[in-house]
C-alpha cells in the first residue's frame, strides 16, 4: 500500500492511495477516518516526519572501489553519519546549488522510515518496527566533504535530503533495483542484494546507541555510479515497487 504525507486546506495528515484517491488516516500508522479527497487537491510531502536522519555510507562494494577504497578491506560495520533535520525536502522540491560549492553530487538511495520506536532491537526483529519504504537523494558537496573538518557543511545543507514521493508498506528490501537518471541517462544501475549491510543489520546497528523513534529515516547508502549535477539539469531516482522520486537542479 502507498502511504503518503500530504498538505491539504486542512494541513498535513497521512493518508492511503488507491487509485486518484487519498483515504485519510488518523495518523502515519492509523486507520482510515472516513475523509476521502482527490490526489490533485493535496500536495506531497516527504513521507517521514523525523527526529533523526541517519544514513550509511560506503554500503555497496562497487561504491566502495569508486570512491578509492579496496575491494578487499570492507567495512566490518556500518559507517553511520547523520544529516540534518533542514536537508528533508518532498518530492518536487528542487534541489538548490549551492554558491559555496563546485562539486555538487547526488547519491541514490532506498530509505527506511521507522514505524515503532527501536532501542537495541536485534537484527531478526528489526522489520517489524519498519513503517514502509521509500526513495531519498543523499545530497553532497563533494569538495567540501573533503576539504572540512567534519560533513555537517558537505551533507547537512537545506535540502539536501529529498525523500518520496510517498512510502511503500508492502516490500521486500533485500532486492529491489534502484536506477538513478541524470536528463534522462542512467548513471546508477544497482540491487539492494549487494548491499554490504541489510537493512535488519542496519536498523540492529543504529538502535544499539540510538534511539529511533517513529517517523525518523535511515538511508542505506548507495551504489555505484556517483556523479555531479549542474544547475538545470533533471534528476530521478527509480526503485522498483515504490516508483520514482524527481527533483530539478536550481541554482542556490
Amino acid at each position: 500500500m502507498q502511504r503518503i504525507r500530504f498538505r491539504s486546506t486542512a494541513g498535513v495528515a497521512w493518508g492511503e492511495l488507491e487509485g486518484g484517491d487519498v483515504h485519510v488516516l488518523s495518523g502515519p500508522m492509523g486507520r482510515r477516518t472516513g475523509e476521502v479527497l482527490a490526489v490533485g487537491d493535496v500536495g506531497l510531502l516527504a513521507p517521514a516526519d523525523p527526529t533523526s536522519i541517519v544514513c550509511v555510507g560506503k554500503n555497496y562494494a562497487d561504491h566502495v572501489a569508486e570512491m578509492g577504497g579496496d575491494r578487499s578491506d570492507l567495512p566490518s560495520e556500518p559507517g553511520i553519519f547523520l544529516k540534518s533535520i533542514a536537508t528533508l525536502a518532498g518530492p518536487g522540491d528542487p534541489i538548490r546549488y549551492p554558491r559555496w560549492t563546485e562539486d555538487l553530487q547526488y547519491e541514490g538511495e532506498l530509505a527506511v522510515v521507522i514505524g515503532r520506536e527501536m532501542r537495541d532491537v536485534p537484527a531478526e526483529r528489526a522489520l517489524e518496527h519498519v513503517l514502509g519504504y521509500t526513495i531519498a537523494i543523499d545530497v553532497t558537496a563533494r569538495d567540501k566533504q573533503r576539504s572540512d573538518l567534519q560533513w555537517a557543511r558537505a551533507k547537512s545543507a537545506d535540502g539536501f535530503c529529498p525523500a518520496g514521493p510517498w512510502l511503500e508498506t508492502d516490500l521486500d528490501p533485500s532486492d529491489v533495483r534502484l536506477t538513478t537518471l541524470v536528463n534522462g541517462e542512467v548513471r546508477q544501475d544497482g540491487r539492494t542484494r549487494d548491499l554490504i549491510f541489510g537493512v535488519p543489520e542496519i536498523l540492529a546497528y543504529v538502535s544499539s546507541f540510538l534511539t529511533l523513534h517513529p517517523g525518523d529515516l535511515v538511508l542505506t547508502g548507495t551504489p555505484e555510479g556517483v556523479g555531479p549535477l549542474a544547475v538545470g539539469d533533471a534528476i530521478e531516482v527509480r526503485i522498483d515497487g515504490i516508483g520514482a522520486l524527481h527533483a530539478d537542479v536550481e541554482a542556490g
